[in-house]
């Protein structure tokens, strides 16, 4: 199902964070919560993540 989901403000993919349990758009540097299994694709509700490269 992951390859279905894009990031909704650049489109571009998505990967899981199992340890958050988020999805991370590294091109929108956010990540956006996974709640009862249920992704929160809002851009209000993703917080943003540091660059790790």
């Amino acid at each position: 199902m992951l390859e279905l989901l894009v990031c909704p403000l650049t489109y571009g993919p998505l990967e899981y964070d199992c340890d958050e349990n988020e999805l991370l758009s590294k091109r929108a540097g956010l990540a956006y919560p996974v709640r009862d299994g249920i992704p929160i694709m809002l851009v209000s509700e993703a917080r943003q993540i540091e660059d790790e490269d």
